[in-house]
């Protein structure tokens, strides 16, 4: 019996799949910490959300040996969350936050294997952007203050609340005719350079925010380095008023991330080669970039024109040739 047993282990080793002590004693728990850890040491900026995900695993899973979280306990566990009514998309993010604490503990040497995580399809991919009329309308009905970041959104396609919201002038070069975003202070963490200058209406716009700066500077002797600001202080909340606009407009349920995806669509209309587009915008995969890339209703049209166009020069006459067989009756 021991030699069956040494022989069995033997043939585990020799297979990689043999579950010593410590793995055997590894938790859920364990692993769970290890993922915070990884984002602290990171210093990721979406910790709070990998801990709201973990939390929400840890109901199922809190307490377990990481052994006994098997693939059949996982699926469990999405059929679970789906009679919670949870987007796709959120339990995708949960299963996600697995999926990255069993490869943290293999790579440790915490487990030995990892259980098959399979993810939900997401059939969430928002398709609205704004025509330039569609623009304008909205924007007219926006404060005062909020009304050149949106602008800026609009030409850039970058983020309105974590990246032109948050310019400071110290990023603005009006000598080179660019903007910056320093790396780590965008959403993949790569810095990124607009050169405004080849844009006329985008340098008028912060040529005008800069005089309405200094101006305001002098006048209550204090320094703002935020690019656009309510009465010097940074904007943050614009929620309700943006609804508001939105729905005076007409066009409810809009988007500030619509900006980003119109601005791609305007990139592509432009002919701008993909890889340049992409660094203007942020985007750091073509297949993410693709999904912004929109075709709009009056791009289809728009391509038929084209089509009838053509359609509309007489087709040349097939030339006859000059000894035409003639079939005969046998």
């Amino acid at each position: 019996m021991a030699r069956q047993l040494l022989k069995q282990r033997l043939g585990d080793v020799a297979a990689g799949t043999f579950i010593g002590p410590q793995r055997d004693r590894t938790t859920f728990d364990d692993l769970a910490q290890m993922v915070i850890d990884d984002y602290k040491a990171n210093g990721k900026r979406s910790l709070d959300r990998i801990e709201d995900a973990i939390n929400h695993l840890r109901v199922s899973f809190g307490g377990m040996k990481a052994i006994d979280v098997t693939a059949d306990r996982v699926t469990a566990y999405t059929a679970a969350r789906k009679t919670e009514q949870a987007a796709n998309a959120t339990v995708n993010r949960e299963l996600s936050a697995l999926r990255r604490m069993f490869r943290l503990g293999e790579r440790a040497g915490k487990v030995a294997g990892r259980p098959y995580v399979a993810l939900l399809r997401e059939d969430n991919v928002r398709t609205g952007f704004f025509e330039p009329e569609q623009f304008t309308a909205v924007q007219a009905r926006l404060p005062e203050d909020l009304r050149p970041a949106v602008e800026f959104a609009y030409y850039s396609g970058w983020r309105l609340r974590s990246e032109v919201l948050a310019l400071e002038w110290r990023q603005v070069d009006f000598e080179a005719g660019m903007v910056r975003l320093e790396p780590g202070s965008t959403k993949n963490a790569d810095g990124r350079v607009f050169p405004f200058a080849a844009l006329p209406a985008l340098e008028g716009l912060l040529r005008s925010q800069a005089e309405r700066t200094r101006a305001l500077e002098r006048g209550s002797g204090s320094i703002i380095p935020w690019v656009f600001h309510r009465a010097g202080r940074r904007i943050q909340y614009f929620r309700r008023t943006w609804i508001r606009a939105c729905r005076l407009a007409g066009l409810p349920g809009r988007l500030p991330h619509d900006f980003r995806r119109t601005a791609v669509r305007n990139l592509e209309r432009a002919g701008v080669p993909r890889s340049v587009a992409m660094k203007l915008t942020g985007h750091k995969t073509e297949s993410v970039y693709r999904r912004y890339a929109i075709v709009a209703e009056q791009d289809l049209k728009d391509g038929v024109a084209k089509l009838a166009a053509l359609h509309q020069k007489p087709l040349r006459p097939l030339t006859a040739p000059a000894h035409p067989e003639v079939a005969t009756a046998p």
